[in-house]
C-alpha cells in the first residue's frame, strides 16, 4: 500500500453509471468504470496528471499512431479478497514490462513509481466496480501512445498515457481448442514480439479468424523461420505437462514475458516439479502424443489467467487432451488463494490498494 506523492488533478463524475450494469453477466471488454487517467507528454517530460471521467478523446485524423501503430500496453487485475481487502496481482512487473516495451517502441517510458501510483488513486476512486462473483475481477488497461498529428516516419515527439478499468468475466469460460499455425507468423528474430504493442495484435488477427471458422479458438504460433518450434498463442503464453515434465518456450525477442506464466514456474519449482524452459518442436509434441506422454496443456495470461487445452490441431489430425487437468487446476487454486489472502503470499506478489 502507497500513498500518493504526485499531485493528480481529480475531477469526479457527477454521477456514477454503475447502477446501469448488470454485474450477473459481464462481457470482457465491454464496459468501463466511471473514471480514466491521463497524462500528456511534451517537451522532454510527462505532465498534466489527471483523473477524469471516463470519456471519448479527440485526436487529429493524423495522429501518428493511427498511421504507425507507435503505441504500447498492459492488462492486468484488481480483486476483492476475503477480507474486503483490494488488491492487485503483481502490478509492478507490468510496470517494468510496460518499460521494455516502450523502449523498444521509442516511446518515453513510464516511471515504475508513477505507474504505481496511477493505478493505486484510480483504483480507490472506482473500487466500487470490482465485482466479487468468482471468475470475475477488475481489469485494468494502461496504454501510451503517439500523439504527434504529423504523418511523416519518425518517432513522436509527443505522446499520452491513459489508464482505465472495468470489470471482467472469464476470458475462456470452457477448455480451448487450439491450432498449430504453419504458414502466417506472429513474431521473428529481432522484431517486437517480446513488446506489448498493438502491431504485435493486428497481425494476428486475420490467421487466428481463419483458425476459428475451422472450429478453433486461438493459434499455437511457431518460431517465423522454421515453423519447427512451439512458441505462444494469440492471447497467453504455453504450458506442456509432458511425462511429469512443465515445458514452455524460454523468454526471447519473439515471446511475450508473461508474468502469469512466471508465476507458474515458480510455484512449480516450489512444489518440487520438474520445470523446463526450453524450445519444445512441433515433432516432439507429436511424438510425445503418439507415446500417450502428455498429461496437459494449458495457457498462461493475465485475462484468460489459466486456460485449458482440449485440443490441438495440426496438419489435419485432432490430438485430444486428457479431460482430466490435476496441474492446471492446483495451479488456478493456488494463484486464487495468494490472490484472494487465503494462503501466505510468501513471493510479495499482491499488492493491496486499501
Amino acid at each position: 500500500m502507497s500513498s500518493s506523492t504526485i499531485d493528480f488533478d481529480v475531477k469526479q463524475v457527477a454521477k456514477s453509471k454503475i447502477d446501469t450494469v448488470d454485474f450477473d453477466s459481464i462481457e470482457f471488454g465491454k464496459v468501463y468504470s466511471d473514471h480514466m487517467f491521463v497524462a500528456e507528454y511534451d517537451e522532454g517530460e510527462w505532465k498534466n496528471f489527471r483523473i477524469e471521467p471516463y470519456a471519448d478523446l479527440s485526436i487529429s485524423p493524423a495522429n501518428a499512431t493511427l498511421h504507425y501503430a507507435q503505441s504500447v500496453f498492459e492488462g492486468l487485475k484488481a480483486y476483492k479478497n476475503d477480507e474486503g481487502e483490494v488488491v492487485v496481482f503483481r502490478p509492478e512487473a507490468n510496470a517494468k514490462r510496460m518499460i521494455v516495451s516502450a523502449e523498444r517502441m521509442c516511446i518515453p517510458p513510464i516511471p515504475e513509481d508513477l505507474f504505481m501510483e496511477v493505478l493505486t488513486e484510480l483504483i480507490k476512486l472506482d473500487a466500487q466496480w470490482i465485482p466479487t462473483k468468482p471468475n470475475t475481477s477488475l481489469y485494468i488497461r494502461p496504454v501510451v501512445f503517439a500523439n504527434d498529428p504529423y504523418v511523416g516516419i519518425r518517432p513522436s515527439h509527443t505522446y499520452k498515457f491513459l489508464m482505465f478499468t472495468g470489470p471482467v468475466g472469464a476470458y475462456y469460460s470452457e477448455p480451448v481448442n487450439v491450432k498449430i499455425e504453419t504458414h502466417y507468423t506472429r513474431a521473428v528474430a529481432g522484431g517486437v514480439g517480446f513488446a506489448k504493442t498493438a502491431g504485435n495484435y493486428a497481425a494476428s488477427l486475420y490467421p487466428a479468424l481463419q483458425a476459428q471458422k475451422e472450429g478453433y479458438h486461438q493459434l499455437i504460433w511457431t518460431d517465423g523461420q522454421t515453423h519447427e518450434f512451439i512458441e505462444e498463442a494469440g492471447t497467453m503464453n504455453l504450458l506442456f505437462f509432458i511425462d511429469d515434465t512443465l515445458i514452455t518456450a524460454p523468454a526471447g525477442d519473439s515471446i511475450l514475458d508473461g508474468i502469469t506464466k512466471d508465476s507458474v514456474l515458480t510455484l512449480a519449482r516450489d512444489w518440487g516439479m520438474k520445470v523446463e524452459e526450453r524450445r519444445l518442436s512441433v515433432t516432439e509434441l507429436k511424438e510425445a502424443f503418439a507415446a500417450g506422454k502428455v498429461q496437459e496443456a494449458f495457457g498462461a495470461g493475465t485475462a484468460a489467467t489459466i486456460s485449458k487445452i482440449k485440443m490441438i490441431g495440426y496438419e489435419g489430425i485432432e490430438y485430444q487432451l486428457p479431460s482430466e487437468t490435476p496441474l492446471a487446476d492446483k495451479l488456478l487454486g493456488a494463484l486464487d488463494d495468494i490472490k484472494m489472502g487465503r494462503v501466505e503470499d510468501t513471493h510479495d506478489w499482491v499488492y493491496k490498494i486499501v
